[in-house]
């Protein structure tokens, strides 16, 4: 800036020798608050040693020494030639001049300054990998300006996150104006409920920023189809776009996209009205068409959608459907008969009421490659259709049924059978329909492959559905039976007794009836392998088991025992066995767990890197408070 305003003779811009003759003057100066992008060096405080001078004279004089007397492209000619590290102190004199700097094109600043350093600065300032995210009351037009001129010089600006709307003073397109002009290095934009801006902004930002890859818009009802057209114009790097309760957007801004945009992969669409069958259809057929992730939720498409889908997805690799009321059982079933789906791998299915044992079963052949299956809220899929699926979907490592009541344990089990020697993971949850049958297997093949099997909140499963899965996995390495009250230690005992791999991750959280004596015998035939054990809320376990834990299990690493008759002596006795190297232990909920057990605690502090106290009523904030200060390196929720 020196170079600019060291001038002598009567051509001085300041006559007075000083910029602004009065530093603390409101009107000239921007307030950003803290963690503002524009930098200033600090300065010492100068002293005034001026004769006395009328409040008249000094006005007069105040107004000849100001440069804020020049209009506005004055100062633009005299900013645009400052370095990049002046215009950061500039920014700082006053809103008019963070404005004015804000709007500066890259192209408009001085050849000179500009390409001093080719290999240097130049290639700095297009990098564009810092981040930058505003949420709230800090979204504001003032602070995307100081963003603007602030990150020039120190990488530029790659990634902007906007979240929520400031009703007073919140973003609008002038903000978003100032960042296509100062930042042409954005490649991520995200905005998220900023209802003041529209299709001018997000224009502005095609026109500016053409190395754009990411799209974010969340409900942004003044933004249209317009804007998607400037952005399929100019955007041609785009990769991924995700629109959600953007009431504007329709077919058309979808069809613009899905011709011009030839490196789009992923396209997240949810609660739009205005999007249909033409929008879809443009986006999945375009024959320059590489889609890899495609997810639809709330949307008022039909069965043709899923039949493009199925037609055209040959570079599909993860396909979502969610709430799709007008989507049919024609629907699915072309889609899985449309045959141009051999690359997806997953596939997830939720709240669509129009998936049916036929539509599975034709998903099932259609996709030889599906590794990852979730079906979630379907209530029309039964046991015939999900054992059609899992003999059709031979490569399958993944299942998961969520609320779907017409399942039984017959198609439970004859889904294990069937779903070839992959499968590894199988997920059970919330399914009414599961209950405890006598289905007759005496001598049932085995799934080897299963090493993970979760069944959570299913009220109807018992001992004798444990009984059937010991029996179809031996293999299983982590299981878990979350808010099972039916299970007791017998069915239990009987599930272990059949594993031979050995258990590393068991989690029983909310069993009520199991006992110490399940715990001890799961620890003496599996405690060597045994790496986490949670038994949260299991009321009837005591100090008995941490005894058995803290004699055979030397690997585990993570224990819950919330909501357990635990007390003091319990937390002694692992804190003294010298084979156990805890880093996760969580006591919350234990009301017989004092202060007494102060020295246990930080004695096991020493591998400790999570530990949960809370609602330990006979623990004192004093105590906690020591325990925070003793055993810093460790995470502490009292």
């Amino acid at each position: 800036m020196s170079k600019i305003f060291a001038f002598t003779g009567n051509d001085d811009f300041c006559l007075m020798g000083s910029l602004y003759s009065n530093p603390k003057e409101a009107s000239l100066f921007l307030s950003l608050g803290n963690h503002v992008d524009v930098y200033f060096p600090s300065r010492k405080r100068s002293r005034d040693s001026a004769p006395f001078v009328f409040a008249e004279e000094r006005s007069q004089k105040k107004k000849k020494a100001s440069i804020d007397v020049l209009p506005d492209e004055c100062l633009f000619e005299i900013l645009r030639r400052m370095s990049a590290e002046e215009r950061s102190v500039s920014a700082c004199v006053s809103k008019r001049w963070l404005t004015l700097l804000s709007n500066i094109r890259k192209e408009e600043l001085c050849k000179e300054d500009t390409s001093e350093k080719k290999g240097g600065d130049q290639e700095f300032e297009s990098d564009g990998y810092l981040s930058r995210s505003l949420e709230g009351k800090k979204a504001t037009d003032v602070r995307l300006a100081a963003i603007t001129v602030g990150t020039a010089s120190r990488g530029g600006l790659g990634e902007l996150f906007i979240r929520g709307s400031n009703s007073g003073c919140g973003v609008t397109d002038l903000g978003l104006k100032s960042i296509a002009h100062g930042c042409p290095s954005l490649r991520v934009l995200s905005l998220w409920n900023v209802a003041s801006v529209g299709d001018e902004g997000v224009i502005e930002i095609a026109n500016g920023c053409h190395l754009l890859e990411k799209l974010d818009l969340c409900r942004c009802p003044a933004i249209s189809d317009q804007a998607l057209f400037a952005l399929a114009k100019n955007c041609p790097k785009l990769t991924e776009l995700t629109i959600e309760s953007c009431s504007n957007i329709g077919n058309a801004g979808l069809q613009a996209v899905g011709r011009s945009c030839p490196n789009l992969k992923s396209i997240s669409i949810k609660s739009c009205p205005l999007v249909g069958d033409q929008g879809i259809v443009s986006l999945v057929s375009s024959t320059s068409c590489v889609l890899s992730k495609v997810k639809l939720q709330a949307l008022n498409i039909s069965d043709v959608s899923l039949a493009v889908i199925g037609h055209y997805g040959s570079t599909i690799t993860d396909l979502t459907f969610t709430s799709l009321p007008n989507v049919g059982e024609r629907g699915f079933w072309a889609m899985g008969n449309g045959q141009g789906l051999q690359k997806l791998k997953s596939l997830t299915i939720t709240s669509c009421q129009g998936v049916t044992d036929m539509g599975l079963e034709a998903a099932g052949k259609g996709c030889p490659n599906l590794k990852q299956f979730s079906l979630r809220k379907c209530v029309s899929v039964s046991d015939n259709g999900l054992v059609s699926f899992s003999k059709a979907a031979g490569s399958l490592e993944s299942l998961q049924l969520e609320e779907c009541h017409r399942i039984t344990q017959y198609g439970f089990f004859g889904a294990l059978l069937n779903c070839g020697a992959k499968l590894k993971a199988v997920s059970l949850v919330y399914c009414l329909g599961i209950k405890d049958l006598n289905v007759g297997l005496s001598k049932p093949s085995q799934s080897e492959s299963l090493l993970s099997l979760c069944v959570r909140n299913c009220p109807g499963f018992g001992d004798a559905s444990l009984a059937v899965l010991g029996k179809l996995c031996p293999e299983l390495q982590h299981v878990e039976f979350s808010g099972l009250e039916r299970i007791t230690d017998a069915g239990l005992y009987s599930l272990l007794e059949s594993c031979e791999a050995g258990l590393t991750k068991v989690n029983l959280s909310g069993c009520v009836n199991l006992t110490d004596k399940i715990v001890s015998a799961m620890t003496e035939s599996h405690g060597w392998t045994l790496e986490m054990l949670n038994l949260e809320g299991c009321k009837q376990i005591t100090d008995a088991s941490l005894v058995a834990v803290a004699d055979n299990c030397p690997l585990l690493s993570e224990l819950d025992i919330s909501r357990c008759a635990i007390t003091d002596f319990g937390i002694a006795t692992l804190a003294g066995a010298n084979h156990l190297n805890l880093q996760i232990l969580s006591v919350s909920g234990c009301s017989s767990v004092s202060d007494r057990s102060l020295p246990a605690l930080g004695k096991m502090g020493q591998t400790l890197v999570g530990l949960n106290l809370q609602h330990c009523k006979a623990i004192s904030s004093s105590t906690v408070d020591h325990l925070i200060e003793e055993l810093w390196r460790c995470d502490i929720l009292s």
